[in-house]
């Protein structure tokens, strides 16, 4: 656990630019290693000077640690006096100095190896994340079943050329998009579309790369080579998302932009006015400056975000929920809308029977346990729910005979001598038992938001049956806390159809509804409630969701079910598909940026009570040391609380 929080934590403690920096790896690994020394160094000295051996030792590794952990730190504060704005950087290459000019050589050693390591974390984050991001195409095949004029052949995935024809058995991963040639399947398309059930695909289908061939074979004509696949493109649209986000700079970089030039400033003014103008003497005054200097030393507040942010993130993957920096709490207090996915994140992705609508003399329950009967042979997530509904209502269930699958359309069987038939109401139309009555009937059903299933017994309809993706228990009580409480809007983004999509929402009291989002339209329907509302949060778990999350100004992942790309993608992980945590998150992150202005605030008055009797020569270097000291120890005194944050 505390490795976790730490990574992450120290992910926060840079400085908030590396998005647009983007380190090249050979950087990486250069900080990689002046941090190892650095820390080394520090960890070598504290150990000598436990020990009381080679006291000239211990300060010759503090100096060497300092100078080591300055060196990349400097570079980017020269970097951001060169774009004519100071940031945490140059905060902490000041710090440093003056900690070493007044002697206080451990402190300046162990402030910088902190702040070292904690860019070298950060820049390695996002260098993982970009090999992620390239590995999203690993999950296809790497090779296809090519039918060809010598027969069936396995093929290199980049030597499929385009018009191929492709084999792809039940239960496999479509390797390329194309066009279905022949065969029929239902095929589950959630890693692409979101949407909740398997589609019906059948010749002329148009079928996508990453999608999941359901009971049926499928020939498919190659229409688009890998690298144009919907998958790559949604690789792309990641990519591009990532890298159009704004850097965000950090409370402390905006403190840092006017503190550190006032410091400096009124120490050269403490030193040189008295001199030039009363004819004071210059060591006198020069004494003074270098008091108010090392009082103003920024030492407390260079650790004032990352000690909160680290005992915040540790506090965090304590409950499940596990930030990938502090930039991202920050960003996530500033929320306006909160955007869900649905099926997976708003529900639990499994379904259940909602109602029985029997169509003639038969009963109900009769309805009912013909067709569950029928169904018992069929691994489809919606036979399963009509199966276990029929089992809890109690009563045996007749052994089917004669039971054929019809992929993407239903199931039929014998059942005590009849012929029972449980599908969509396309495979009715086909079969010529959709009267104008009964499709008004299922019409109806999916108009309330069900998924309808037609029953027949000798082909005459006998009732419809009507499931659900049911939404998670604590979703409706999710929504209305982050309305009510944390005054922000909630969205639903979901690549299902809009009756289901609409009657979901109205149930759980969501302002805004996009149904029928594509990848691309899910990150276009992210700005447009940016532009609507103001910053977005994105919850989302599937591949078709990484777009919007690397998109929004803070995405967050549902851990268990989320694809690997989703967790990477996003800035914020929910190890647990309780929603209750996002509400947690959202709180903690108002509550660090608090202890953070707070800290800053303790420090801040303690330095400016020293600056005064500094200038007024009551204050002494020893008394200095003692003030800096102090406000460092506050700051860290008060930071820990958020470990215990509830």
């Amino acid at each position: 656990m505390t490795t976790t929080a730490t990574a992450a934590g120290a992910h926060a403690i840079g400085c908030g630019h590396c998005v647009d920096e983007a380190p090249a790896p050979t950087g990486v690994r250069l900080r990689g290693w002046a941090t190892a020394i650095a820390v080394g160094l520090v960890a070598l000295a504290c150990g000598l000077a436990y020990l009381t051996v080679l006291p000239a030792w211990v300060t010759t590794l503090f100096v060497a640690a300092a100078a080591v952990g300055s060196v990349f730190p400097a570079q980017r504060a020269l970097h951001a006096l060169r774009r004519g704005s100071l940031d945490i950087n140059a905060l902490m290459v000041v710090a440093v100095a003056g900690a070493v000019a007044i002697g206080e050589y451990e402190e300046g050693a162990m402030v910088v190896s902190l702040f070292a390591a904690a860019q070298w974390l950060e820049a390695q984050s996002l260098d993982r994340a970009r090999k992620a991001i390239g590995r999203l195409l690993d999950t296809s095949p790497t090779s296809v079943l090519i039918r060809g004029a010598e027969g069936e052949q396995h093929v290199p995935l980049d030597a499929v050329p385009l018009g191929a024809v492709m084999i792809v058995r039940p239960g496999e991963k479509l390797a390329l998009d194309g066009v279905v040639e022949g065969g029929r399947s239902d095929v589950n398309q959630a890693p692409i579309t979101g949407e909740a059930l398997p589609v019906e695909k059948a010749e002329g289908d148009e079928v996508f790369a990453g999608t999941i061939n359901g009971s049926g074979a499928l020939t498919v004509t190659v229409t688009r080579r890998r690298a144009d696949t919907t998958l790559a493109r949604i690789v792309h649209l990641v990519e591009t998302a990532q890298a159009q986000r704004a850097p965000v700079q950090q409370f402390i970089d905006r403190f840092a932009a006017w503190y550190t030039p006032a410091v400096v400033i009124l120490a050269a003014l403490v030193a040189l006015l008295p001199v030039l103008l009363a004819n004071q003497p210059l060591d006198v005054w020069l004494y003074r400056a270098l008091v108010l200097l090392v009082v103003a030393c920024p030492c407390a507040l260079v650790i004032s975000t990352p000690v909160s942010v680290v005992s915040a993130l540790a506090g965090a993957a304590a409950h499940g929920v596990l930030v990938k920096g502090g930039a991202h709490l920050e960003r996530l207090a500033a929320i306006r809308v909160v955007a869900f996915d649905k099926t997976g994140t708003l529900t639990n992705g499994k379904f259940s029977l909602e109602t029985v609508t029997p169509l003639g003399p038969l009963p109900a329950a009769l309805v009912l346990k013909l067709a569950a009967a029928v169904e018992t042979h069929s691994e489809h997530p919606i036979a399963a729910a009509i199966v276990a509904h029929a089992q809890s209502a109690g009563g045996r269930l007749a052994a089917p005979a004669e039971v054929r699958a019809l992929p993407g359309l239903g199931v039929e069987g014998i059942v005590d001598g009849a012929r029972i038939v449980c599908g969509t109401p396309r495979l009715f139309g086909e079969r010529g038992w959709l009267t104008p009555a009964l499709a008004e009937a299922a019409a109806e059903v999916t108009g309330s938001g069900l998924s309808p299933v037609l029953v027949a017994r000798d082909g005459v309809a006998i009732g419809i049956l009507g499931l659900r993706d049911r939404p998670k228990p604590e979703a409706a009580g999710i929504i209305a806390a982050l309305q009510q409480h944390e005054a922000t809007r909630v969205a639903m983004i979901t690549g299902d159809h809009d009756a289901p999509a609409r009657a979901m929402a109205a149930e759980l009291g969501v302002d805004v509804v996009k149904s029928q989002q594509l990848p691309h339209d899910k990150l276009a329907a992210v700005e447009a409630l940016r532009k609507q509302f103001g910053a977005v949060a994105m919850v989302g778990d599937g591949v078709n969701d990484a777009p919007a999350l690397a998109a929004s100004d803070v995405g967050i992942a549902m851990g268990v079910m989320g694809s690997a790309v989703a967790l990477e993608a996003a800035d914020i992980a929910l190890m647990t598909d309780d929603l209750s945590k996002l509400r947690y998150a959202i709180r903690l992150s108002k509550a660090t940026l608090a202890n953070i202005r707070v800290n800053i605030a303790l420090s801040v008055a303690l330095k400016a009570a020293f600056l005064v009797l500094a200038i007024l020569g009551v204050a002494t270097l020893w008394m200095a040391v003692l003030a800096d000291t102090g406000a460092s120890a506050l700051v860290v005194a008060n930071a820990v609380r958020l470990r215990a944050f509830r």
